[in-house]
């Protein structure tokens, strides 16, 4: 290497962030984008032998840490890009810029493919794109879950949303599940706050919700009236300045909750903990400054060159807080610089806790308090702004007059970011690190890796809901497990020499669940009833296994199993250990048969009703059940009278239905039977009796099979030229009626007793045959020594 700091046309004095480029067309044309008193774009003709400054526009190089990007054209050695928070382009070797917009703002790298400068990728804050004609047009970005979340929390609504802002674009509330199949973006809608918010809903009324950003921003949102109103802490715009004239220190996610025991509470964090009991329209102070309050460490954030202050870069304010929801008025709080403060009495005193072996300057990112023992909680520290990567969790079991470290298991250089307590069982903690997931059974003392098919990112925060736990990932977007009970049953008393049946999680009866209809669209929470059980070792062929459903009385549902003939109740693809099988709460439903083609009629049985049911599993010699309960959607106003009857009509339905199938399955088989017949005997005069008497029959079952079935439909839109029949008509009313949670309606039950009639006129037709003029068929055929119609004779119609 020479060094060229001083060759000519270069500037003095102190240099910053530099961006250099080289064209791959000309390579003594060299260009240096350069953070300086005397900053902006140099070009170099010679290989950097000397320069000349060429543009000093500050679009260029504004937050020059953040940016400072400069690209040289693949083919064109006069065309150069700058990134910044819109992208430049020059086509004159660097003299003037033109500023365009990619899809996204932030610009922080760019691609341009060496053999066509019109081929190109940009990075920039909301992912990547790409353009095929030289940045004029650009692909999305909405394709991409590259999502950087900070803070998750939820809402009480049903079902409850999940909120989250996300770096450089908005905050969003997003449904944890949808009755469609997935969710989308119909699903997801912006909120208070901005991108770095802590989120705080109104436990009152969750259609209004508080949220912050930098700055000390904090807004109020009525998404009842779609209105936003500001409610800042302290409405004076600090953009530019140091921390040290402020007012109050507000970081750029600065803690926003209420209190778990007074609704009215709301509670914000700055240097300081300050509450609003109406709204924010005023605010008190209920703390002193429980940060460090080291002036050195207050001054304005940059270099010599360029000064940086959005309130990201504030120190010593107050990172983490909570209220207790366990204890009133037991309140915690941990600064970004190392100090953690408890009071008892709502803020009257303050005693800091902050334990006595912990490093100094620990950033406190999460405290969350002990669902099972008074006064205890859980704290994760992060030093990775000082070069240490080493994770840091703690516990208390006495409001913090003594600490226990709680990091055995993980890998001494995956730092940690949050930690959370599982309030259904006790000693179940969950911690995000920024390498990845992992969970502790025994409180703390012992961590393994719950990575399973998480991206290996950075987990920012998580929440625990019920039985579900929310992930929010720096870099992937939002994640979730839709069921911990298999975490919550775990216990040491299981042998891994035997089959477990964990005890289902109760379940909504709704509809939607469990797919992704695209890649721009969420995995929706799984529908019906999650039954995960545990098998010592892969099933064999042979082996028998099954899962059946009862109900509470004993009374049989449906099994499904490794043996079943109808591969809709076949068990598959199960594995040694754990194994999850999702069953729709659907009893059986009507018989099919091959070739059948319908036009909107549907052959499903109908939902069980809320209510308790069991679930029992098999595995050769083995037995194990448990009850569950299926649960009412609360959105639903229907009556368990309405459940009753919705249930029973859809089993009249498919009784009627099952009942036309069997006799259109039998008609098909006597009329192959009496095919063969009249193939045998149709050279032998002595048998045209019997000849007639076959195609009497076979013609009176075809009418009563053609009034039953389109017998002419062959595609599925051929019913749209041959009208649909009977069994159609009223499987159509099973499909109608068999969603939601609705008692049918009058009109429904009219058509359905209406087409059961008409079908029972059929069916009593065929009856007829069954019952006189297929005997005596066959007492002709007996007669002249030949085979029988048998109309029981089992046969495979799938």
């Amino acid at each position: 290497w020479t060094d060229i700091t001083e060759n000519k046309g270069l500037p003095g004095g102190v240099w910053g962030i530099s961006g250099v480029t080289v064209s791959p067309v000309n390579s003594d044309r060299v260009w240096v984008l350069m953070e300086n008193e005397d900053g902006g774009v140099y070009r170099s003709d010679d290989a950097g032998e000397t320069w000349k400054k060429i543009n000093s526009s500050r679009a260029l190089r504004q937050r020059a840490w953040y940016y400072t990007r400069i690209y040289a054209d693949t083919q064109d050695e006069n065309k150069v890009y700058v990134m910044n928070v819109r992208y430049h382009r020059s086509s004159d070797g660097g003299r003037t810029f033109e500023a365009f917009n990619a899809p996204h703002g932030d610009h922080h790298d760019l691609w341009i493919a060496p053999e066509d400068n019109q081929r190109m990728v940009i990075g920039d804050d909301g992912g990547a794109q790409v353009s095929f004609d030289g940045g004029e047009n650009w692909s999305t970005y909405h394709n991409q879950p590259t999502a950087q979340f900070y803070r998750v929390t939820t809402d009480h609504h049903f079902p409850y949303r999940i909120y989250a802002a996300q770096q450089d674009n908005s905050t969003i509330r997003v449904s944890h599940r949808t009755d469609g199949y997935s969710i989308g973006e119909r699903d997801w809608e912006p909120t208070a706050g901005g991108e770095s918010a802590h989120i705080a809903i109104d436990p009152k009324d969750n259609e209004i919700v508080f949220g912050g950003s930098y700055g000390g921003f904090l807004t109020r949102v009525n998404h009842w009236t779609k209105q936003t109103q500001a409610i800042n802490v302290w409405p004076d715009n600090p953009m530019g300045y140091g921390a040290e004239g402020m007012r109050f220190r507000f970081q750029w996610n600065f803690p926003i909750f209420f209190s778990p025991h007074d609704p009215s509470k709301l509670y914000t964090t700055s240097n300081q903990v300050h509450v609003s009991h109406n709204g924010g329209q005023s605010w008190e102070i209920i703390s002193p400054d429980l940060t460090r309050n080291d002036s050195v460490r207050l001054l304005s954030s940059g270099g010599p060159i360029t000064q940086d202050n959005t309130g990201v870069e504030y120190y010593c304010t107050i990172f983490a807080a909570c209220e207790s929801q366990y204890e009133k008025d037991l309140i915690w709080t941990g600064s970004d610089d190392g100090l953690i403060h408890i009071t008892r009495d709502a803020g009257e005193t303050w005693n800091d806790v902050t334990p006595a072996g912990m490093p100094e300057w620990m950033m406190i990112n999460s405290i969350d308090p002990d669902p099972f023992t008074p006064g205890g909680a859980y704290v994760a520290g992060t030093r990775y702004k000082l070069g240490d990567y080493t994770p840091y969790l703690y516990r208390t079991t006495d409001y913090g007059a003594s600490w226990t470290l709680i990091t055995n298991g993980i890998p001494e250089d995956h730092f940690t970011r949050v930690v959370r307590a599982d309030p259904m069982r006790r000693g179940t903690l969950y911690a995000g690190t920024e390498s990845g997931m992992y969970i502790s059974f025994d409180d703390g003392a012992n961590w393994q890796s719950m990575q399973l098919n998480l991206p290996l990112v950075p987990i920012t925060d998580l929440t625990v809901k019920r039985d579900n736990l929310i992930a929010a990932t720096q870099g992937r977007s939002l994640w979730m497990i839709d069921d911990l009970t298999v975490f919550h049953q775990l216990n040491s008393q299981m042998s891994l020499d035997d089959a477990h049946l964990y005890r289902p999680m109760d379940s909504y009866r709704m509809s939607g669940g469990g797919r992704t209809g695209s890649k721009t669209q969420g995995t929706n929470h799984p529908g019906g009833v999650t039954v995960h059980f545990y098998l010592p070792a892969k099933p064999e062929k042979g082996d028998s296994v099954s899962i059946s459903f009862y109900e509470v009385n004993g009374d049989s549902i449906c099994t499904y199993s490794t043996y079943a003939e109808e591969d809709v109740f076949k068990l598959k693809d199960l594995e040694q250990y754990g194994n999850t099988f999702r069953w729709n709460m659907r009893y059986p439903g009507a018989k099919d048969f091959k070739g059948r083609i319908f036009w909107a009629g549907g052959l499903n049985g109908p939902m069980a009703i809320p209510g308790m049911y069991k679930a029992k599993l098999r595995a050769q010699n083995f037995e194990e059940e448990h009850e569950f309960r299926i649960l009412k959607d609360p959105r639903s106003s229907s009556t368990e009278e309405d459940f009753i009857a919705q249930f029973n009509f859809i089993q009249e339905i498919n009784g009627k239905v099952t009942e036309a199938h069997e006799a259109i399955i039998e008609i098909r088989d006597v009329r192959d039977q009496m095919k063969n017949l009249k193939d045998r005997m149709e050279d032998d005069d002595e048998n045209e009796a019997i000849i007639e008497k076959a195609t009497e029959i076979d013609s009176i079952m075809t009418e009563i099979e053609k009034a039953l079935y389109q017998v002419k439909n062959q595609s599925r839109q051929d019913p749209l030229n041959f009208p649909i029949r009977l069994t159609n008509k009223l499987a159509h009313v099973n499909s109608i009626n068999n969603r939601g949670n609705f008692r049918p309606t009058e009109q429904s039950y009219t058509v359905k007793e209406e087409l059961t009639k008409k079908i029972d006129d059929e069916l009593s037709k065929y009856y007829n045959l069954k019952a006189n003029e297929i005997p005596e068929l066959n007492r002709m055929v007996r007669e002249s020594a030949s085979e029988a119609i048998m109309i029981d004779k089992k046969k495979d119609v799938n």
